[in-house]
């Protein structure tokens, strides 16, 4: 029985392989038709190598424009100057106060300290001088005679130098008790309040200075090499107000913590309307780039992942350009890296591949071709 039962195993196996692996042989067919079935589901790209047909597309002539570049920061305003005036003597506040926000100009006086007992020792010092002086003349007088040595000469002009350094110390001093502003602008805080005793150091008032206005933004290590000192600039603010102005300074050292490059613009301030501290959008111009505006669906990729676009070429025949993509509008997006003019398949692209053969028909463009806009992000850039 058990042999019985191997001979029936071995004679099944037999049947299995020869209905599997030599079916075509034993029926008389050679594969032919399943050839033929994968060709007619073959893709039109594969077909047309094949058999050289033409494919059909869609496409569009497009020619290359210069497209105004820009940098686009987040900053904010900053005053110009920013000083806090203190006292470089002591005394008591005898001045009334100035309020803050109040327009100071340039060597007005913001505080008035009392000059107590100061004209006293100016007329103590003048003194000494005075008999200084008068010792080192008798001295010299003496040394021609031949009384008085050269050390005694030294002595008393060392004598009239000091007397004439206590004198200058006390002129600075009451030179001191009127504290001025060091530039014209505003006031940021009140002057010391009348009665408010002061010593060196104690602040007077806070002046800034507004006009012009200093925009400040801080542009990324890729951003930075795009930006020049002169270059135009615009700024809305958040109050959608916009101004112009230039680059004034740009960095040449990193923030250690930001990895950023802080970048001013000085915009007029003449009524004083931009102030400190104001959120900004600002855009600062570029050198110009010849760009084409495709459709966005016309991006395609190569076998190799490069992100791009297929165009007629020479004798029809199917070409693919990679290219950078520079901006996204709602009317298309701006590529480079094409020639200037290209014929760009806009339907059908992803049905073919390099090399192929290809039946254009050119229809209306997708995408405007009018110049590139001077707006950058909705910032207009100051002429």
């Amino acid at each position: 029985m058990r042999i019985v039962s191997i001979l029936i195993a071995l004679l099944v196996t037999v049947g299995l392989y020869l209905f599997i692996f030599e079916r075509d042989r034993l029926t008389g067919e050679d594969g032919t038709d399943t050839a033929e079935i994968s060709e007619d589901f073959a893709p039109p790209s594969e077909k047309a190598t094949q058999e050289d047909v033409a494919v059909s597309v869609v496409a569009r002539h497009s020619t290359a424009q210069m497209l105004e570049t820009g940098v686009v920061l987040r900053g904010e305003t900053e005053a110009a100057r920013s000083v806090e005036v203190t006292a470089e003597t002591t005394g008591r506040v005898i001045n009334e106060p100035l309020r803050k926000g109040a327009s100071v100009a340039a060597g007005q006086a913001l505080c008035q300290i009392d000059r107590g007992t100061r004209d006293s020792s100016l007329a103590q010092a003048r003194a000494a001088l005075s008999e200084a002086e008068v010792s080192l003349a008798n001295a010299r007088k003496l040394a021609s005679g031949g009384y008085a040595s050269e050390t005694q000469i030294l002595s008393a002009e060392a004598g009239v130098e000091s007397a004439r350094a206590a004198v200058a110390q006390v002129e600075r001093d009451i030179e001191n008790l009127t504290i001025k502003a060091p530039f014209a602008g505003l006031l940021e805080s009140d002057t010391a309040e009348l009665g408010t005793f002061l010593s060196a150091g104690s602040p007077c008032a806070t002046v800034i200075q507004l006009d012009p206005i200093k925009l400040v933004g801080y542009a990324s290590e890729s951003d930075v090499s795009k930006i020049e000192l002169g270059a135009m600039a615009g700024a809305r603010l958040i109050t959608g107000d916009t101004v112009s102005g230039q680059v004034t300074f740009l960095s040449r050292s990193a923030d250690p913590a930001t990895r950023t490059f802080r970048v001013e613009i000085d915009v007029p301030n003449p009524d004083y309307t931009i102030r400190d501290g104001q959120t900004v959008e600002i855009a600062i111009a570029s050198a110009g780039v010849e760009a084409h505006l495709v459709a966005q669906s016309s991006l395609t990729l190569d076998d190799e992942g490069r992100i791009g676009l297929r165009l007629v070429g020479p004798e029809n025949r199917v070409e693919f350009a990679p290219v950078t993509v520079l901006r996204d509008t709602r009317e298309g997006i701006w590529v480079a890296g094409l020639p200037e003019r290209a014929d760009i398949i806009t339907v059908g692209q992803e049905f073919v591949r390099a090399g192929v053969l290809v039946d254009p028909h050119f229809g209306d463009n997708t995408a405007a071709d009018g110049a590139a806009s001077s707006e950058t992000m909705g910032v207009e850039i100051g002429q």
